[in-house]
């Protein structure tokens, strides 16, 4: 490693014209030793800009490229900062056998590697590399570029909508887990792999049982993002109420984002906002006989792509199309109970959906009139799945709100 660093060494200087062209002369420069650095971590590539040239006082000669290059003396910040990185990189080679994540990493966070502050190209193997970073997560370089987050916004909660499941955030789930998140997704009762009878699902404490359970399970002093869509939006508000320490920011998806004493049926009985796709694609279901009260709503498969997903890619509707399932309807029926102290004191931002037929924009923003939240986003040209048919902007707005001040 040493002679890795011996091109690194200073040039005595001189004052005076004969001596300083003797010494040349008697002591020819030695070979450059052959570099084990990636050339981007070089002292003869990228970074030529971090040194100088020190001519004789007494003199105005002019080097020749060869010459010069043995006249070169390095500040001694980028000396350390070289010796630094060398080191470091050498024990993460011998610890781990992932070399090409090591670098590509390297690659991205060293600031001085592109002092313009200009934008690079990423090679396509770059490109195709994991993000993931853990295994370096405490190596720290030299006025590296860091985004720091408080502990409470580096954990996403993804609380799924009525008749979807865990399964429909699967391109946000890895989106979030590539920058750095902690990411959980969860089966509400009675949905996508939680295989509880939907029709027994008579209240929203039962529903939203696996989110309430999870909250209370969380270490202590630990906060977490929660994102609710669609109903799912009234199953975080319910676990705000009951565990305001617990979260700190809620963001409402093409939610159902109520105030105190309202019920998510209150919103969608808004029949002026609600398209003729929105009644024929949901159908109640009557397990205990039509003299009682539905214990579900269905959906008509064959208008799924009308009703929910008239923005969103094929195959993903073919996946909606084998995993949706009745949403239970005594959790749809139910008013909560909101205080200013518990669910009020915790930042409300609200995502809306511009071509959304389940919730229309106005069921939206007569939402956000009756409660307003801390900030409205919009995601232009997406239906009410927004995680399938707009992921990538989706992602852009849950990372925004991660870095906004919150109560």
């Amino acid at each position: 490693m040493g002679n890795s660093l011996a091109c690194f060494s200073p040039i005595t200087r001189t004052s005076n014209k004969a001596a300083a062209a003797a010494a040349v002369e008697s002591n020819p420069p030695p070979p450059p030793a052959k570099e084990i650095l990636p050339p981007w971590l070089s002292p003869s590539a990228a970074l030529r800009k971090s040194r100088k040239l020190l001519y004789s006082p007494s003199s105005k000669k002019s080097y020749s490229s060869k010459e010069e290059e043995h006249h070169l003396v390095y500040d001694d910040s980028y000396i350390k900062q070289q010796a630094q990185i060398a080191s470091m990189l050498y024990q993460h080679h011998l610890m781990q056998s992932n070399g090409g994540d090591l670098l590509l990493n390297l690659d991205r966070s060293v600031s001085s590697k592109n002092p313009t502050g200009g934008p690079k190209k990423l090679s396509r193997r770059s490109r195709s590399l994991s993000s993931s970073t853990a295994s370096l997560s405490s190596l720290h370089l030299p006025n590296q570029d860091v985004i720091t987050r408080s502990d409470d916004c580096k954990h996403f909660v993804l609380v799924h909508g009525g008749g979807f499941g865990a399964w429909c955030w699967y391109k946000i789930i890895a989106l979030l887990k590539e920058s750095n998140f902690e990411v959980d997704a969860l089966d509400l009762s009675g949905s996508g792999s939680n295989f509880c009878d939907t029709n027994s699902i008579t209240s929203l404490s039962q529903f939203a049982a696996p989110l309430t359970q999870f909250l209370a399970n969380l270490d202590k002093g630990k906060k977490v993002i929660l994102v609710g869509h669609d109903i799912g939006g009234a199953c975080i508000s319910y676990a705000m109420e009951m565990f305001p320490s617990k979260v700190s920011m809620a963001i409402f998806v093409a939610a159902t984002m109520l105030t105190n004493d309202q019920s998510a049926l209150d919103v969608f009985s808004q029949q002026s906002c609600l398209s003729d796709i929105n009644q024929r694609a949901q159908k109640f279901v009557y397990a205990n006989g039509k003299n009682h009260q539905p214990t579900a709503i269905d959906f008509d498969k064959s208008l799924l792509e009308d009703f929910l997903f008239n923005r969103t890619p094929s195959k993903d509707i073919a996946l909606a199309s084998v995993s949706m399932r009745p949403v239970p309807f005594g959790p749809v029926t139910e008013k909560l109970s909101l205080s200013a102290a518990k669910y009020g004191s915790i930042s409300r931002f609200y995502v809306k959906t511009d071509d959304d037929f389940a919730l229309p924009r106005p069921l939206q923003e007569s939402m956000i009139q009756s409660s307003p939240p801390q900030q409205v986003f919009e995601i232009r040209g997406s239906d009410h799945s927004p995680f399938l048919s707009k992921p990538q902007s989706l992602h852009r707005i849950l990372t925004e709100i991660s870095n906004l001040p919150h109560r």
